[in-house]
């Protein structure tokens, strides 16, 4: 038998069992072999595959846009990177990726027109392999469905779901120290709901005989898998309805009905026109927002505030993280650094590596001569 139809298996047996206390530890089994089976083919495909498959990022931040064939991403990508923006193939065997610069506020995000994705695309059909990795390197992902078919939402995120992309939440808390004997030891910071022989066999799926385990939130069996694995990809997303143009104001309740099916609530979501380019600015600022960038404004000698082409970097980032993008010597001339803006609590403030800076702040580098 092989590795397709094992998983085939496996999947037809964990969805035909009853989910109980009784049947618990019976499931948290199968899908741990179901997940080893999995990265065993994709392995194997990789390796049989012809290598790898990517797009070279560039600029600040990497978005991908992802649909169904047909649904306007061509339109969206052309009217979002207008006309003075590089648009090229990177071409493959069998795809290409479309990508195009969005220049806002003085950042460059690089927006990747996949190939529309279809359904059995995690297992390889299409080309949809390779078409996932480049969406697995993105910094977020623009979900863009037609209005009339809300339900394509589905088929994409479960298509991502099973190529190890996790959307909007955060890696389970889950950490694993090997050690020479004494067994599985479960230390659970949260209150747990799986019965921990489920845990233990869980682990012991996936090689782990001797280890401290500490599980710091109330995991299921999928976020248990998850932690275990620790090669899952974290992702933010958005979710872009397309042709909002064509949709009579008595169908509006049957769209937004659609989206809170889909845990996605109508508010958050952005309709657009994408061939009459209508929603295209508040499209825009939400990918800036969810994005997280922030704009910092560099106090050149001699020259004062350069306001026209700010250093692009990530919230949370620090007067380190500045000079590492700036590069050349100033990591090993650094002294100090003036900052004036939202981070500092007073004009020119006084600051070392370390301070976190904000959007539109003004940083100076004092550096060693």
């Amino acid at each position: 038998m092989g590795l397709e139809e094992e998983i085939q298996e496996l999947e037809d047996e964990i969805a035909s069992t009853p989910y109980n206390k009784s049947t618990e530890a019976h499931i948290g089994r199968l899908k741990s072999k179901l997940a080893e089976k999995k990265e065993k083919l994709e392995q194997q495909s990789g390796s049989g595959g012809g290598g790898g498959y990517g797009v070279e990022k560039h600029g600040d931040a990497t978005v991908a846009l992802v649909g169904f064939p047909s649904v306007g991403k061509s339109t969206l990508l052309n009217a979002l990177t207008n006309a003075e923006s590089e648009t090229g193939a990177y071409e493959f065997t069998t795809l290409d990726v479309y990508p195009g610069m969005l220049k806002h506020k003085g950042a460059n995000i690089q927006i990747l027109d996949v190939p529309g994705l279809i359904e059995g695309a995690a297992g390889g059909r299409g080309g949809g392999q390779e078409v996932l990795s480049v969406v697995r390197t993105a910094d977020l992902i623009v979900f863009m469905v037609s209005v009339f078919d809300i339900d394509q939402y589905d088929r994409l995120s479960e298509e991502l779901y099973q190529n190890k992309i996790r959307l909007d939440e955060e890696p389970p808390r889950v950490n694993i120290r090997k050690k020479g004997k004494d067994g599985l030891s479960i230390n659970k910071a949260a209150d747990l709901e799986l019965e921990e022989e489920t845990i233990k066999g869980v682990l012991r799926e996936h090689g782990y005989v001797n280890a401290d385990v500490t599980i710091g939130e109330s995991v299921d069996i999928d976020r248990l898998v998850d932690g275990v694995m620790d090669n899952r990809v974290y992702l933010p997303s958005i979710v872009v309805v397309n042709k909002a143009d064509l949709i009579e104001p008595d169908y509006l309740p049957t769209v937004e009905s659609e989206l809170e099916e889909r845990d996605i609530d109508p508010d958050d979501a952005i309709f657009i026109s994408a061939e009459k380019e209508k929603g295209l600015d508040g499209l825009v600022e939400r990918i800036w927002n969810e994005l997280g960038l922030i704009r910092i404004y560099m106090d050149k000698p001699g020259r004062g505030v350069d306001r026209e082409e700010p250093l692009i970097l990530r919230e949370g980032d620090t007067v380190d993280d500045a000079c590492e993008k700036l590069g050349g010597s100033f990591d090993e001339r650094f002294r100090f650094a003036r900052v004036t803006g939202p981070s500092a609590k007073h004009d020119e403030q006084q600051v070392g590596r370390d301070h976190e800076l904000a959007d539109e702040d003004v940083l100076r580098i004092v550096a060693r001569r």
